[in-house]
């Protein structure tokens, strides 16, 4: 396991089984986890042969800034990282009253091959290591300054996917030792694999859930999602009925309008029979175009009628405000087009 991955416990079994005084891996861990450094070498108070025993056996894993771009519009940040194979990941700055928000990746690519998504138009290359997922957040605090209150797993990659490496980054991510964040504070978006929704409802009961929904039936999810065909909808709405009940925290589903496709009155009607009386917010995102997709972005007419139809009968609802779309801040878009910049596809 990388040095950056392993928890305060097993940092310090390792550190004595190498016959290093006990001391020495709270040190470690509170430069990897609480001063964020970029390299071992910065460790100053850790002694050389300590850390090269420790990292002959556990190396030291990171991202590196490849570009960095700052919206002119909203103050949105978009970094491009690159992983020490050559892989390249996305990260999203987003600032609000409640505090800075940072939206990473869990995996290079992505395998699930939903059709709006930039994402998954690579492929999956790997899933990340936790200390892959951490550093993304450690290294955009670092080189803003400024602290980093929330996390929402939604960028490149299905979380669920890599679901240990996950459960391992928000532990580490809580600890009393590390950055500290609430576990309330974190959003993990999956677009339902449903197994490991009971999974996770039992493993991080704080942890707010986000289920890409985008569509109210099986038939028009299926051919918006493969995932749909492993799992019908009403295999999903049970799971999502465990969450809730499970936790006792409200459920978010994401659904991403597309003109003409499921944006129409009928759609809004027959997803309320799908979640009325469930303990839910439905976020509605207007669809981010990709070149590669002939799927345009609803009318406002039609997004405000949506949402008043959904309001009408009590459900929560609330429009995704636009962030960063003049730095190609929506998933997948900079690392796909930076591979196309360099020759890289």
């Amino acid at each position: 396991m990388d040095l950056k991955s392993m928890t305060m416990e097993e940092l310090t079994d390792c550190i004595v089984e190498l016959g290093e005084k006990k001391f020495r891996a709270k040190q470690i861990y509170g430069w990897l986890h609480q001063k964020l450094v970029r390299s071992p070498e910065e460790m100053s108070n850790v002694p050389a042969k300590c850390l090269e025993k420790l990292l002959k056996e556990h190396p030291f894993y990171g991202v590196e800034e490849v570009e960095h771009y700052v919206s002119k519009i909203d103050g949105t940040q978009k970094f491009l990282f690159s992983l020490h194979d050559g892989n390249m990941v996305e990260s999203v700055l987003m600032k609000y009253k409640h505090g800075n928000s940072v939206c990473i990746s869990s995996q290079a690519g992505c395998r699930m091959g939903c059709r709006f998504c930039a994402s998954t138009l690579l492929g999956l290359s790997r899933n990340l290591y936790p200390s892959e997922m951490l550093d993304q957040i450690y290294a955009i605090q670092k080189a803003t300054g400024e602290r980093v209150s929330h996390l929402v797993v939604m960028g490149t990659g299905e979380p669920f996917d890599n679901f240990e490496s996950l459960c391992r980054m928000i532990e580490l991510l809580c600890s009393p030792e590390g950055l500290n964040i609430s576990h309330r504070n974190i959003t993990v978006s999956t677009c339902g694999i449903v197994p490991k929704i009971y999974e996770f409802a039992d493993r991080n009961p704080q942890v707010t859930l986000a289920i890409s929904l985008h569509s109210p039936n099986d038939t028009m999810r299926k051919e918006l999602m493969p995932i749909a065909n492993k799992y019908s909808m009403d295999e999903l709405m049970k799971a999502a009925k465990y969450y809730t009940k499970t936790t006792g925290r409200r459920i978010t589903f994401e659904y991403s309008l597309v003109k003409g496709v499921n944006d129409k009155k009928e759609h809004a009607e027959e997803l309320i029979s799908r979640v009325k009386g469930m303990n839910c917010h439905v976020n509605l995102i207007p669809v981010n175009p990709i070149k590669e997709r002939d799927f345009e972005q609803s009318t406002q007419n039609n997004v405000t009628a949506f949402k008043h139809i959904l309001e009408r009968q009590h459900i929560q609802v609330t429009v995704r405000r636009e962030m960063g779309r003049d730095i190609q801040a929506a998933c997948g878009q900079l690392r796909k087009s930076y591979k196309e910049r360099s020759g890289n596809e």
